[in-house]
């Protein structure tokens, strides 16, 4: 996949004015770059500056660096994260997230309702009691959940009636029947009552609600799921050394003082193979408007020769050994030098805006050449 997207990242960014065939070649590319990154078309920017959901960021920071590269593959349960606010903008304890941009093929993990706790007034509750009991339901009858038969119980659990902050509820199977019937989705109805079940009024414990309130604390839905997507079966480590690999050059080589385009070509292929950087910058490419974090990011290329023989710094694997023996004796024809490629992969995370303006995080492997050796 790697070799892919740097033939397309080339084709991208014509070194000139191009004629209408390389405008051609630049849109094909664009479109199977977008491919790479699981989409159809980029989504659009959105209309008015949106400043995402602190929650998402602080994922995004947890589980990469600066640049994007995974920090540690283990972190994420799946490999997208889903950011959904509440809909309704009007009543405190109803709410509904609009599902229509998750796709078909993505399993549904882990599905939170966040909400946050508002500082209670000095007025609000009977004074020897420290917690109340929240419950989350799933409206079955939008118009009388209420009644008999009209919502069903997803969580429950006793919330401190002190201080303020988020409080997480895990509501996956509701989400899991949304999916797979989109009109079943009625929303969420959340209940606050006295540690026995007794009715408060009014509540001593609010939530913070999408009209209200600050942006930073608005309800939301967060969708952990696994789009089914995996990379190819080299070494995966935990944060990579991204520092540029040391050149590796053989014992005694002299290299030879040429001159011209064909000497630089020749001193190409008499340097070792090692890893050097490729820079991909999203804005260059077009797609900043959407693109939350990173800027961009290092993808590394691997280039240069594998002579004979394979030293271990070369990375050799058994069979790129066999083959530098065969080819360097001529023992049969057709048998070219093992080639110089990445032998250990990373992922990149990218903070985007989806169709629909929600925040998604998504983790894409193989996307960094962590080290190059001869294969």
């Amino acid at each position: 996949m790697l070799g892919t997207i740097l033939l397309l990242l080339a084709l991208a960014k014509p070194a000139c004015p191009s004629p209408a065939g390389a405008a051609s070649r630049r849109a094909e590319a664009l479109k199977r770059l977008l491919e790479v990154f699981g989409m159809e078309d980029p989504p659009p920017p959105p209309a008015h500056f949106k400043q995402p959901p602190q929650y998402m960021v602080d994922l995004f920071n947890t589980v990469a660096n600066a640049d994007g590269v995974t920090k540690n593959p283990d972190i994420l349960e799946g490999n997208t994260v889903r950011s959904f606010l509440d809909k309704t903008h009007g009543e405190k304890m109803r709410f509904l997230f609009v599902l229509s941009s998750v796709a078909k093929n993505e399993k549904i993990l882990t599905a939170e309702l966040h909400l946050f706790r508002l500082w209670p007034r000095a007025t609000d509750g009977p004074k020897r009691h420290h917690f109340c009991q929240v419950s989350v339901y799933q409206v079955l009858e939008k118009s009388e959940p209420d009644a008999p038969g009209g919502k069903k119980l997803l969580a429950a659990r006793l919330v401190s009636l002190q201080g303020s902050g988020w409080e997480v509820f895990a509501i996956t199977q509701a989400v899991r029947d949304w999916t797979e019937d989109e009109s079943s989705n009625q929303g969420l109805l959340v209940t606050v009552q006295g540690l026995g079940g007794s009715p408060l009024e009014p509540p001593p414990l609010q939530f913070a609600s999408g009209r209200d309130h600050h942006e930073s604390k608005k309800p939301m839905l967060v969708l952990f799921t696994d789009d089914g997507r995996r990379g190819a079966s080299l070494p995966m480590a935990g944060f990579p050394d991204l520092q540029p690999q040391a050149p590796i050059l053989p014992a005694k080589m002299s290299v030879p003082k040429l001159t011209g385009p064909r000497s630089t070509r020749s001193l190409d292929r008499l340097q070792p193979c090692q890893r050097h950087p490729l820079s991909v910058d999203f804005e260059e490419i077009g797609w900043s408007g959407w693109i939350i974090s990173p800027r961009g990011y290092n993808a590394y290329h691997c280039k240069g020769s594998c002579p004979f023989p394979l030293g271990e710094n070369m990375r050799p694997t058994n069979h790129a050994t066999v083959q530098s023996i065969i080819n360097a004796l001529k023992l049969s024809e057709g048998v070219s030098s093992p080639c110089c490629v990445p032998d250990k992969l990373y992922s990149i995370n990218l903070l985007y805006f989806d169709d629909d303006e929600n925040v998604v995080l998504k983790q894409y492997d193989d996307m960094v050449a962590g080290s190059c050796g001869c294969h």
